[in-house]
């Protein structure tokens, strides 16, 4: 019997090619496998970015507690991702399907609600990835309109201004991606090269420049508070910066179909994104703290990018702080591109399980490109539909990034709840993949799943006090309309349309699991 059990729980053997597996999950493959391991790490890192991100909202952990709590928020958060990090990895090692979570949860949640818990999970999933796009869009367009506020004190910088260059910034993606996509591998091994060089003249520089560092005691024990609101809520308005500088290594899951040898280079590209960014950000956040001058003047900068001022304040120089911002603004513009990617494919592969409306025409694919062309523009238009937020906001900035950040969390959480959830009911799923977490599964996806669940509480508090129109934090409101519009598109269409994991076999592979793990009467 126990080798019965033992051929049955691996859903496929570790020799098996990777169209094979895609075929053996339900679907045909077709986009073209272009990725390597590197190019995958170059790809999920220019997404994943932490220094970049880290200061691209330097003003949300200014604001919120400053250098101690940026700095040992950040410590917590990526050792408590990494059990998120790990615990995803395993089911990407299992199922490396496009779809990504809402694939997951669709095996792993009991089977009674497994198509509607999946089909939730799948618009949390396109809201996080879509807003986290036109959040690099936003932060792009801040680090070039700050440059050049900060070359030409005349000019002052208007909303109207930030939200038409990150329009710009969008359209440019989605040409690329179209019309280049076979350079996407290659420009990542590129951007992975640059991030890295870029991260380390960064650091030397300010540290080296700058005569006038604050000090220890400063830099990992002042609290600063600039929100309005009692020590203890500012301190958890402060993690918002560390995890969203955390977020998005997901990435490559939803690439798979375009990885070779995906079930193990996917895993790893998703764990050593968040050791590299945990270790950069670390590095880049104590460097900037010790380089920091007045808290309230980097905070109030009319650059509108706090680390723009701290990149002045150290080298003193127009032009080295604008040398050293532009080395920053190449890697936002290039995770744009990444992000847009990213975004189409998860947009193609729920579209490809009728998951959306209109779902034959975005899941269509260019035969010549071999890339999703209308998943592509959807996504642009939906990125440019959340940086018009700005337009009627002052806090449209933080407002999505809050969305972006808990539609992630969101969708991160639902697979490790699902997972947990098999393991309370008996029906423990066997994720034998290449890349396997034995018995330190269950409690990393314990512990991953009480972090995001924290985080996505909190991630819709009010950021200023006293709360008004202008500067409410309108997450909340978000989510909610993101909740009703899944709940009845699931009960108007989604219900008899949403195909998805069940048709390509997801739900039945794991119904095999489950029969493996079944005893049997002998």
């Amino acid at each position: 019997m126990s080798a019965i059990l033992e051929t049955e729980k691996k859903v496929f053997n570790d020799t098996i090619s990777d169209d094979a597996v895609l075929a053996q999950l339900g679907y045909q493959q077709e986009l073209k496998r272009s990725f390597g391991l590197l190019g995958m790490i170059g790809f999920s890192f220019s997404i994943v970015t932490s220094w970049t991100a880290l200061g691209g909202v330097l003003v949300v952990g200014v604001e919120s507690g400053g250098p101690p709590v940026m700095i040992w928020s950040w410590v917590g958060i990526c050792l408590v991702t990494l059990a998120v990090a790990y615990s995803m990895a395993e089911m990407c090692s299992a199922y490396p399907v496009a779809g990504g979570q809402y694939s997951w949860v669709a095996i792993l949640a009991p089977q009674k609600w497994a198509r509607g818990f999946s089909y939730v999970c799948g618009w949390f999933m396109l809201i996080g990835i879509l807003a986290m796009g036109a959040v690099n869009n936003f932060i792009a367009a801040n680090f070039l309109l700050g440059m050049a506020n900060l070359s030409n004190p005349g000019y002052t910088i208007e909303r109207w201004h930030t939200v038409l260059v990150s329009y710009l910034i969008a359209v440019i993606a989605t040409v690329s991606n179209i019309f280049l996509p076979h350079l996407l591998d290659k420009v990542s091994r590129g951007i992975l090269i640059w991030n890295i060089t870029a991260f380390t003249v960064v650091v030397i520089t300010i540290l080296a420049t700058n005569d006038h560092k604050q000090p220890a005691s400063f830099v990992f024990g002042t609290f600063q508070n600039f929100t309005g609101f009692n020590q203890s809520y500012t301190a958890i308005l402060g993690i918002l910066q560390s995890a969203f500088g955390m977020c998005c290594y997901d990435a490559p899951a939803h690439m798979t179909e375009e990885m070779k040898n995906a079930r193990k280079e996917a895993p790893r590209a998703i764990v050593l994104s968040v050791y590299i960014g945990a270790v950069t950000g670390f590095i880049f956040l104590i460097s900037l703290s010790f380089c920091i001058g007045d808290i309230e003047t980097t905070a109030s900068s009319t650059t509108g990018v706090p680390v723009i001022e701290i990149f002045f304040n150290s080298t003193g120089s127009v032009g080295g702080a604008c040398a050293l911002a532009s080395l920053i603004a190449v890697i936002v513009l290039f995770c744009a591109n990444s992000l847009m990617a990213e975004g189409s494919r998860a947009v193609y592969a729920f579209a490809r399980d009728r998951g959306l409306p209109f779902s034959g025409l975005f899941s269509k694919v260019e035969k010549k490109r071999h890339v999703p062309v209308y998943a592509i523009l959807l996504t642009c238009v939906v990125q440019i539909a959340f940086n018009s937020i700005y337009f009627g906001t002052i806090t449209g900035f933080n407002t999505v990034i809050s969305i972006a950040t808990e539609g992630f969390y969101l969708s991160y959480a639902m697979p490790l709840l699902a997972r947990i959830l098999a393991h309370v009911t008996g029906k423990k799923h066997h994720l034998e993949g290449p890349y396997s977490l034995g018995r330190f599964g269950l409690m990393l996806n314990i512990i991953g799943f009480l972090f995001l669940t924290f985080c996505c509480i909190t991630f819709n508090f009010p950021s200023i006090n006293p709360v008004d129109s202008q500067n409410m934090n309108y997450t909340s409101a978000a989510i909610g309309v993101v909740m009703l519009i899944s709940i009845i598109t699931w009960i108007t269409t989604g219900r008899k349309h949403f195909t998805g994991p069940e048709s390509g076999h997801l739900l039945e592979v794991g119904r095999r699991e489950e029969a493996a793990v079944e005893p049997k009467v002998e």
